[in-house]
């Protein structure tokens, strides 16, 4: 007979499988709840508000159906999404923002509510089901679930190619503000600076209205500079970065290099090697470092943000320390790696990292500095 320990680690364990079973419940509830903004209309009252109050802000053709809603809000609530408040009187249950719903208001600046849509879209969300196929017989789980890669989809449904930009440019304007604030002596320096692959041009523009002394260029794909905003000191060039990088001070590498197998990386960091100073010039990497054995707050999700690029991408992949500064560092730069002032500085917080690699790179020392806080 088993003792009580075991039958309750065994009741535990099924409790967990039961959770993940159902783990999709839980993104597709609150990825309704976003669609419905329903964040955004509890925060523009100021204070929690009841299912009738809410449901009166939803736009809709027809009246929302209050049971529905009640019963999403329930499961929210639990998850601790959103809170509830009960009136001693009796009265209806009164719903308010959490810190976590607090990140999902669109009005704010810093709202990861357009990534959630993305990384729950129907595309996204179908290559998942391709997995294990993958794992037999190789290939791009995307690629097997829609018959073309990620990025043809993007620039072929116009919904979704919105929808990807709307999630790419709320992540950058908060991993933005913690960069200016964190990284402001290694901007002091720089005369001009190349954002590698920076869209329309928001990250290298709010940099340079913070440092102006710096010549801001956005270097991106020529489609994609096709419809970039003209901004105070900032040009747009359009190339290709496995080609040619423009000149400059420094180069930044903003969630690049995790869409990348080692193989691209080292040739873009090669080129970058050839656009700096030999002597001055960085190569400024923000991108995960992921601790498979640490207890990191965000270590779960790099480990999951590694599994997004695998089904995604075509040799993309999150990386630990080692592979950062053996597999890329080393041979991104090889001329450098026994300069004796030489250095890949690798600067943790939050989700994301800032690996700084300077011209005179490699010779990699750690340096561990609280610089990203993306969780505000």
């Amino acid at each position: 007979m088993e003792s009580a320990e075991a039958e309750q680690a065994s009741l535990r364990g099924q409790a967990e499988i039961w959770q993940h079973m159902f783990a999709f419940v839980d993104s597709l509830a609150l990825k309704c709840a976003i669609e419905l903004r329903i964040p955004d209309i509890i925060h523009s009252h100021d204070a929690p508000i009841s299912l009738s109050q809410i449901a009166s802000c939803i736009d809709s053709s027809s009246k929302p159906h209050i049971s529905h809603l009640q019963r999403i809000m329930r499961l929210l609530v639990r998850k601790k999404i959103f809170s509830a408040h009960y009136p001693s009187d009796g009265g209806e249950p009164q719903y308010g923002l959490t810190h976590s719903s607090r990140w999902l208001v669109n009005d704010s600046d810093y709202s990861l509510g357009p990534l959630f849509l993305v990384e729950n879209h129907r595309y996204v969300v179908d290559s998942w089901h391709s997995l294990s196929h993958c794992v037999k017989e190789g290939g791009i789980a995307f690629e097997k679930a829609h018959g073309k890669a990620i990025w043809d989809v993007v620039k072929q449904d116009h919904h979704f190619n919105q929808m990807f930009k709307n999630g790419m440019a709320c992540n950058s304007r908060i991993l933005t503000r913690e960069i200016i604030a964190g990284y402001k002596d290694g901007f002091d320096c720089l005369a001009s600076l190349v954002d590698l692959g920076g869209g329309i041009g928001g990250m290298i523009s709010e940099i340079v209205k913070s440092y102006p002394h710096i010549k801001g260029i956005n270097f991106d794909l020529p489609h994609v500079i096709a419809n970039a905003t003209v901004y105070d000191g900032v040009s747009h060039i359009a190339g290709d970065m496995f080609n040619a990088i423009p000149k400059a001070d420094a180069i930044l590498l903003k969630w690049i290099m995790h869409n990348w197998g080692d193989e691209a990386c080292v040739k873009i960091l090669k080129n970058c090697r050839e656009a700096i100073p030999e002597k001055t010039g960085k190569v400024v990497i923000v991108d995960m470092v992921l601790k498979p054995d640490g207890n990191e707050l965000f270590g779960e999700t790099g480990l999951a943000f590694d599994l997004v690029m695998m089904v995604n991408t075509e040799g993309g992949k999150e990386r630990t320390e080692l592979e950062w500064k053996g597999n890329i560092g080393e041979r991104g730069l090889p001329s450098l790696q026994n300069h004796q002032n030489s250095s890949f500085t690798i600067h943790y917080r939050g989700l994301s990292s800032v690996m700084d690699g300077g011209s005179l790179s490699v010779n990699l020392n750690i340096m561990y500095k609280k610089i990203i806080n993306v969780h505000g």
